[in-house]
Parts: structure tokens; sequence; C-alpha cells
């Protein structure tokens, strides 16, 4: 089983670091899911992914404490934001298709909205 975990936590890594190179790709939320496949496995990944500059206090404030810092939020609800607007033009005819991805899209933006914000100072 352990196995399976490593494969999945490479996987969501490799998709993840694709965002570093794409603009519109999300990073963060698929290297947040790698730290939890992989980090009893390969603590080293684990700390090298704590250690990237910008990214990597973020995702450690998320996996350690649930924290989100006010302008990770703004921009995950923004980006959350046009990915409904694009994804809900393309489904614009099925209004099942797009009750199903509003209703998914306000999850996601409630989730995110609630995390507590790192505490300054630390």
């Amino acid at each position: 089983m352990r196995w399976i975990w490593v494969l999945f936590g490479f996987a969501f890594l490799a998709i993840g670091a694709i965002g570093l190179i794409l603009p519109l790709w999300p990073t963060t939320i698929f290297w947040i899911v790698a730290v939890f496949c992989l980090a009893e496995s390969h603590p080293k990944i684990r700390d090298w992914i704590f250690a990237r500059k910008g990214i990597g206090p973020i995702i450690q404030d998320f996996v350690e404490r649930g924290e989100i810092s006010r302008k990770s939020k703004y921009a995950a609800i923004t980006g959350m934001s046009l990915a409904c607007l694009l994804s809900g033009w393309f489904l614009r005819s099925s209004v099942l298709g797009l009750s199903v991805l509003i209703v998914t899209i306000l999850i996601g933006v409630l989730f995110v909205a609630t995390r507590p914000e790192p505490q300054t100072g630390k």
C-alpha cells in the first residue's frame, strides 16, 4: 500500500511542477497533496517542498497548521472564480453541469475563506 502513496505523491509533485512553467496552472494544491502523500515515506521531499522560495512557506502553513494567508486566500478565490467563469461558459447549455460547477466552486471558496490566517510574529 505504501508504494501507492509514493506513486501518487510523485505524480502530484510532477503535475504541480507544470505550474512553475505554465502561468495559469496551479502548483500549490498539487504540492499540498504531494506532501500529504509523501510525508511519512519521503520526508526529504517534504522538506524540499517546504524550502521552495515563495510557495514552500505557504504549503507548510497549510499542511502543518491549516492556515492560509489573506494574500493566498485572495489568489485562490480569484483563481477559482476565473475557473468558474471559464468553465461556466463551456457548460452554459447544461443546467446540471453548471449547477454542479457552481456548487463545487462555492464549497472551495467557503473552505478557503474559513481557514485561519497565520499569526504574525511567529
